[in-house]
């Protein structure tokens, strides 16, 4: 799995006109799921995720994690983290997951970050969307379970 995750003070996204996830401070995730990634995978890298500090502590520090900060995530399914231009100049996405197997991890990342305590919004799977970011920082870190990415 292939995580970017971006602090924020706020974040949104929608599907045409309807907004389907809004949140306030925390992580917009954009998630990428590989043919190969399992549900070990997922649960590992929610908590990750969850215990990640990259928030402020009193002394400037990033030393505290969502948790630590009462945050939340806005997660959108995003196959195209996938995508290789190793070959040409369009992406293949072979090596994405197919959308029922990402689909069903999707829900096992997003669920395990809610069991840790964590709130969490999504989009909506495969559908066309709009996401609205409000960068804090800018902070942004890539994150990859297995730490070795698929190659």
């Amino acid at each position: 799995m292939r995580a970017v995750v971006q602090r924020v003070s706020e974040g949104s996204v929608r599907v045409g006109e309807e907004t389907v996830g809004r949140i306030g401070l925390g992580y917009v995730v954009l998630l990428g799921v590989h043919a190969r990634d399992t549900e070990a995978e997922a649960v590992a890298l929610a908590e990750k995720i969850a215990n990640l500090r990259v928030f402020d502590d009193d002394a400037g520090k990033l030393n505290r994690s969502i948790l630590d900060v009462g945050g939340e995530v806005l997660s959108v399914s995003q196959f195209t983290l996938y995508g290789s231009t190793e070959k040409g100049r369009r992406p293949s996405f072979l090596d994405a997951a197919p959308p029922e197997r990402a689909e069903a991890l999707y829900q096992v990342f997003n669920d395990r970050l809610r069991a840790l305590g964590v709130p969490v919004s999504t989009g909506r799977f495969r559908a066309e969307m709009s996401v609205e970011i409000h960068n804090d920082g800018p902070v942004t870190v890539i994150l990859e379970q297995p730490p070795t990415a698929w190659t």
